[in-house]
């Protein structure tokens, strides 16, 4: 799995359901075709990240096949979860150097 392209958003929860800041990430992904979440009009992952101080943490995710727009019922490995959350802290770590 490679991330080929993304959107960062940060999303305001009056309710405070989830403990500091929230981000939505939309993760355009390439998958191997021998992989079966291989789509032909590719793959795109939105997750939602929460950050609160130094914790950054995966809340939860969908996986979207782009040409029908349908979510995928897969779950990722725990690995391409850590590889997510660590592109996510990258980014975010980042933004917080740019401001």
């Amino acid at each position: 799995m490679e991330i080929t392209a993304f959107l960062i958003e940060e999303i305001k929860d009056p309710t405070n359901i989830i403990e500091g800041e929230r981000f939505e990430f939309l993760l355009d992904i390439e998958v191997d075709e021998e992989d079966e979440l291989y789509c032909e009009a590719g793959v795109e992952i939105r997750t939602i990240i929460a950050k609160n101080g130094d914790e950054i943490r995966l809340v939860n995710y969908f996986l979207i096949d782009k040409g029908s727009n349908d979510y995928l019922d897969f779950a990722l490995e725990e690995d391409e979860e850590q590889e997510i959350l660590a592109f996510a802290r990258e980014q975010l770590l980042q933004q917080a150097d740019e401001q």
